[in-house]
């Protein structure tokens, strides 16, 4: 852990400092989201997980993912890139066979042509490639995870009400990474870190199907909470934890999972000093080592959406997601 990764205080267990459930929704005219009803597929995908030793899969393809024998990475690779269709015209590094193991490919940097930020000042930038799934207004403190499901501020928050409060009727996008987007995570807005959360959870897969099926599964699921301080007030960026995601890690602080703790852990950070953490739009802030959800919060009436976006788009590093007020 590098030196100014400030050492964890240790919070309650998750299981009593998460009081609300969210069985309420937000209005569609607040925000927007994918959705529609399950299907039959939907459940054979979404159920059998309920079953699944996922921390111990997800540790599994932690250690697959790192072998270095090259007939096994080489073929995983390639099979990969015929799969999603991957161009890795993009990649600082176009060859594939040159990455030391599976997890240093998915995790490829990107040449800087290709993921320009925007210099409008007033602009709020996408924070990873995927899809759209949800955005808009939250409604008080409840936000949309699809049509029909909703879940809580408070909850996604690691139970605190005081850390949810500031995002109360604030903004909110969600951002799902599939295999075949960029994995690392940028700033959408200069901001300076004043504190960063480990919540424990399970690691459902967070595709349409269990998005649509299993209730509250971003407040759910294990995830690094990252909160800071900005022009337009805190801004929360949330790294969403998934089965065979069980790693994630910020640019401060390396690697926060594995190993998979029991209790919600707390880091703080100062405000000046050596120790202070100020990063520049556009930087990176953290990466999947495997792909997940990206979840940003804004204050209310901190921002206005771009009319264009819609639940269900493809969204790129970069982007254009809106406009400071």
């Amino acid at each position: 852990m590098p030196p100014y990764a400030r050492r964890p205080t240790r919070d309650t267990p998750i299981t009593t400092t998460i009081t609300e459930r969210g069985g309420v929704t937000p209005t569609d005219e607040a925000c927007r989201a994918v959705g529609g009803t399950p299907g039959f597929g939907d459940y054979l995908k979404a159920l059998p997980q309920y079953l699944l030793p996922q921390h111990t899969l997800s540790a599994l393809m932690f250690r697959m993912a790192r072998f270095r024998l090259p007939i096994w990475k080489n073929a995983l690779i390639r099979w990969v890139i015929w799969q999603y269709r991957i161009d890795m015209d993009l990649a600082a590094d176009p060859n594939p066979l040159s990455y030391p193991h599976f997890n240093a490919f998915f995790t490829r940097r990107l040449h800087p042509e290709a993921r320009p930020f925007p210099l409008a000042p007033d602009s709020i930038a996408c924070p990873a490639d995927g899809t759209l799934v949800a955005f808009g207004s939250i409604d008080d403190s409840r936000l949309l995870q699809a049509k029909g499901r909703g879940y809580t501020l408070q909850e996604l928050l690691a139970g605190s009400p005081e850390r949810a409060e500031p995002f109360r009727g604030g903004e909110f996008a969600t951002v799902y990474l599939s295999p075949r987007d960029y994995h690392r995570v940028h700033m959408p807005l200069t901001g300076r870190l004043t504190e960063m959360v480990y919540v424990p959870g399970r690691l459902f897969s967070v595709n349409a199907s269990t998005a649509r099926l299993v209730p509250r599964i971003f407040a759910r699921n294990e995830r690094v909470v990252a909160i800071f301080q900005t022009t337009l007030g805190p801004m929360a960026v949330i790294l969403v934890g998934a089965i065979f995601v069980g790693s994630m890690e910020t640019v401060w602080a390396g690697q926060i999972t594995p190993p998979y703790g029991q209790r919600i852990m707390t880091w703080h950070y100062p405000e000046t000093g050596h120790e202070s953490i100020v990063l520049e739009r556009g930087t990176e802030m953290g990466r999947f080592n495997m792909g997940s959800t990206v979840i940003l919060l804004l204050p209310r009436g901190a921002a206005q959406w771009q009319d264009r976006l819609g639940a269900g788009q493809s969204v790129v590093v970069g982007e254009v997601l809106g406009r400071a007020y």
